[in-house]
This record gives C-alpha cells, structure tokens and sequence, in this order.
C-alpha cells in the first residue's frame, strides 16, 4: 500500500485536507502545530472500472485498491536545524513513498499565515530548501563514509563514491536528489494548492504539477449526504469531486497503473496497483507470492472488452481473451486471471 504524506507550512490547510480526503476527523485548528504526531488515515482509491466491472457482473465483493494519507506536522524556517518539529516532521517525512505538498492561497484574516502574507510560491520555495539541506547533511555522511570505503580499490565501492559525490553537488546547486539516492528530495510531490472558493492554480504555480481544492468546502461536503452534496457542488459550479482528482493524482504520482481480478464463482473483483512496465509473474505476485514464484501463464482482456463480451467464455469465443506469458507487460485497465504452479 503506498503512503502519502501531508506536507506544507503551518496553517496550509493539511489537517482541513486530510479530514476532507478521509472524514477521519483530525483536529484543525486556527493556529501553528495543531498536528504534533501525525494522523494516519487509509482511503480507498476511486475507479469507475472498477464499479462498471461489478455493475455488471455482480459480485459478492467489490475490493478497491488503497492509500494511506499521513497528516505531519507543519514545517517551519530551520527545521534542517531541528526548528519548530522540524526533527520530528522530516522523520515522518522519510516514511512515506510520495508527498502531497499544501500551499495556501486563501484569504482569512482569522487564520494567520506564518510569514505574514500570502505567497505560494514562497512558501514552497521554504519547504524544499528546507528539505534539500537535510539531504544535504544526509549525502554528504554517506558520501564521506564512501570516499573512505572506496580507498581499497573495489571497483563497486568506488562506483558508489563517485555517485555520492555527484549527489552532493546536485543538492549544492539546488537540484532535488535522484530517485536511486532516496532522499528527502527523491520522492514525487504533487503541489495541492488551497485555494478560496472558485479560485484555480495560481499563474506563479502554473509550470508545477498542481491542483486546486477548496479545502475546507470539500471538507464540508464530505460530511452531507450525496443528494445534499450534489446540489452544493451545483451552485458553487464545482463540475466534479476534486479530491477525487487529488486521490488519483497522488496514485499516479508512482507511476503506478491498474489491474483487476475478477474472483472464481462470482466471489470478487479487485484492482490492484503495479508499477507502469511491469511483467505478468509481478502483477502476479501482487496477488499472492505463490503466484509468482509458479508463473505459468496469465488469461488478459482488457476491462471494457470483458464487459462488452459479458463474460470470460464469450470473451474467448470471440478472440478477446488472450493468453500471455512470462514476458507480458501489463497495461493498465486489464483484467487478469493467473495459472500457477503451486
């Protein structure tokens, strides 16, 4: 399951958005340091495939694939320095596989903003140097301990020197760390921009993979029915749920794809995530290792075939229903059944 951390500055909104992606009810409160130790939520990843494939055929269960939000603490100037949580935020920090990065862009005199006014841009600006200079310190350790390996002469040591060194002046000029290094700065981030009503990503956040919520109307909205929620998004002309668009985004943001099994006698379907290029006997081994380690073959169609075939027998009766080996790559949207040797 991949975990999604909840970065930004104090008062960004992190704790509004983490209730409104959850509804699990963490306090959010006008003032620095409302969440100390972090709240942790799992949520199910949306998927209309995956309601058109039970839809239609009916199961007993319908599973969804998951994330796991984690709610950390808000960061401040000097936390590299051990500023603020800053020792306790990059800790948390460190755990998760991907960062979902709140920035402010909403007015509210009651809720003060840590620098005095409101600049997105900044405020990012603040956490990634902030992050870039505890990886800093942490590449200049494990390149200093590697220079001094690599002095026997062993051709691998020497190889993992020079990448270290190499990391350290990319950090030096700014730069985020290579996903191999897995830094602080190696990890997706998707930039949620909290915005006021009906405002979009700003001009200065355009050249960013970003999305804008409202997070406090979505907050409020998860807590109404789905006929009263409905009519709301009508009159604030919001066209669709966009912390579904959130949840998706930070689903992506590992370059992960979807598969699906349709369970034996009608029992299940079920989505499971695999990184994008990945082979059969892997997609396989998200289902059970035993699967994997007996890779036999895999029966693939693609979700919307199977559903316009109705069935796996019509699907093989009308050529739909392919039979693939070790080498498949699997593309996302493909429904799966595996044979294995147990």
């Amino acid at each position: 399951m991949m975990r999604v951390g909840i970065v930004g500055l104090p008062n960004a909104g992190k704790s509004t958005l983490f209730n409104a992606l959850t509804q699990a009810g963490a306090e959010a409160g006008d003032y620095p340091f409302t969440t100390i130790d972090p709240n942790v939520a799992i949520v199910d990843v949306p998927d209309p495939r995956l309601d058109a494939l039970f839809d239609k055929f009916l199961p007993q269960r319908k599973v969804r694939e998951r994330i796991e939000f984690v709610d950390i603490a808000g960061l401040v100037r000097g936390a590299a320095q051990g500023e603020g949580l800053g020792n306790r935020f990059l800790g948390h920090i460190r755990e998760v596989d991907a960062v979902l990065h709140v920035v402010r862009y909403f007015d509210d005199e009651n809720v003060a903003h840590p620098h005095g006014e409101i600049d997105p841009r900044s405020d990012l600006e603040v956490i990634d140097a902030e992050l870039l200079l505890a990886d800093l310190e942490s590449a200049q350790s494990r390149s200093d301990k590697a220079t001094k390996a690599s002095k026997s002469g062993d051709k691998d040591l020497i190889a993992e020197a020079e990448f270290w060194q190499q990391v350290v002046a990319g950090l030096e000029e700014g730069k985020r760390a290579p996903r191999k290094a897995d830094l602080l700065t190696s990890k997706p981030v998707l930039i949620v921009v909290n915005v006021s009503e009906g405002d979009q990503v700003p001009d200065v956040l355009s050249d960013m993979k970003a999305v804008a919520v409202s997070a406090r109307d979505e907050s409020e909205l998860r807590e109404m029915d789905e006929q009263d929620a409905d009519a709301m998004r009508s009159d604030l002309g919001l066209s669709d749920v966009a912390l579904d668009r959130v949840i998706a985004s930070a689903y992506s943001l590992l370059d992960l794809l979807t598969f699906f099994t349709a369970g034996g006698e009608n029992v299940e379907v079920r989505a499971w995530s695999v990184r994008a290029g990945a082979k059969a006997p892997e997609a396989a081994g998200k289902i059970h290792s035993d699967m994997e380690k007996g890779f036999v073959k895999a029966d693939v169609i693609g979700w919307s075939e199977l559903i316009e075939t109705g069935s796996f027998p019509a699907a093989r009766d009308a050529g739909k229903l392919r039979s693939e080996g070790r080498e498949y790559v699997v593309q996302d949207g493909d429904v799966m059944t595996v044979k294995f040797t147990s």
